[in-house]
C-alpha cells in the first residue's frame, strides 16, 4: 500500500529506487512507478543478499507486508500469520543482507496499534502488549522481532504507523489512530535523510497516540497529501 505512494516521492526527491517483488507479473508496475524492479523472495536469504549486494543501496526502506485480505474477509487471520512470519524471518534476512553490504540506514514499517493497554496517549517508550494472546500475540511477537532486528542496524529507524486510510488502502475514512497513506509515505521519505536511530509513532494525533517525536525530529506532517 505505502510503497505505491512512496516510490514516486522518492524519485521526485532525486533518489534512484530499486523495488522488490516476489511476483514477476508485478515488475512492470514497479517500473511504471519509477523503480527498477527486482524479483526476489525475502524468505530466500541467499537470493536477497545477492539482490541487495547488486543494488548497492545507501538506504533500505523495509515495507514488506503480506496482507491480501481486509479485516473480516475470508483468509484475513491466515494473512496475519503470514505477515508475522515475514516480519520475523524476512526482516532477519533483510538486516543480514544490509549488514553484509555495508548499509548503515534501514527504515522499517511497523505498527502503532500493538501498545499495551493504558491511560493517556501512547508514546514510543510505552510497553508493547507482550501479554497478548491468540492471533494478536503472533502479531505483537512479529512486531517485536522486526523492531529488534531493525534497531541492530547502525542507523535503524522504526516507523510505527497508525491505521491506514486513503487511496489503495482498505479504508477511505478515518478510524482510531488514523494515518493517511500519503502521510505514511512522506514519513518514510523524510526518514531517508532525517532522524536519529530509534522508534517513531507516525499517525494523526488523537486521544490514543502521540506523534510529537516524529514531528520534531523528522518534520512529519500528518496533513501531507500527494497532489494528483
Amino acid at each position: 500500500m505505502i510503497g505505491r505512494r512512496l516510490t514516486p516521492l522518492l524519485s521526485a526527491a532525486g533518489h534512484s529506487v530499486v523495488g522488490t517483488t516476489r511476483s514477476a507479473g508485478k515488475a512492470e508496475a514497479l517500473r511504471a512507478l519509477g523503480a527498477e524492479p527486482v524479483v526476489v523472495d525475502a524468505f530466500d536469504a541467499d537470493a536477497l543478499a545477492a539482490a541487495v549486494s547488486a543494488a548497492a543501496p545507501q538506504v533500505i526502506i523495509h515495507q514488506l507486508t503480506d496482507l491480501p485480505s481486509p479485516p473480516g474477509a475470508p483468509g484475513y487471520e491466515e494473512g496475519l500469520e503470514r505477515n508475522a512470519r515475514l516480519r520475523v524471518e524476512g526482516t532477519r534476512n533483510l538486516v543480514a543482507a544490509a549488514k553484509a553490504s555495508g548499509v548503515r540506514r534501514l527504515i522499517a514499517q511497523s505498527i502503532a496499534f500493538v501498545y499495551a493497554p493504558g491511560p493517556g496517549r501512547r508514546v514510543e517508550d510505552d510497553p508493547l502488549d507482550r501479554a497478548a494472546t491468540g492471533v494478536r500475540k503472533r502479531t505483537v511477537d512479529g512486531v517485536i522481532a522486526l523492531e529488534e532486528a531493525t534497531l541492530e542496524m547502525p542507523e535503524g529507524l522504526v516507523l510505527r504507523y497508525g491505521y491506514l486510510y486513503g487511496p489503495g488502502t482498505w479504508f477511505e475514512e478515518k478510524r482510531a489512530m488514523p494515518l493517511h497513506v500519503d502521510a505514511a509515505a512522506q514519513a518514510a521519505l523524510l526518514a531517508v535523510t532525517k532522524g536519529r536511530p530509534g522508534i517513531y509513532n507516525i499517525a494523526e494525533d488523537d486521544e490514543t497516540l502521540s506523534s510529537e517525536k516524529a514531528k520534531h525530529e523528522l518534520g512529519f506532517d500528518a496533513a501531507f497529501r500527494i497532489r494528483s
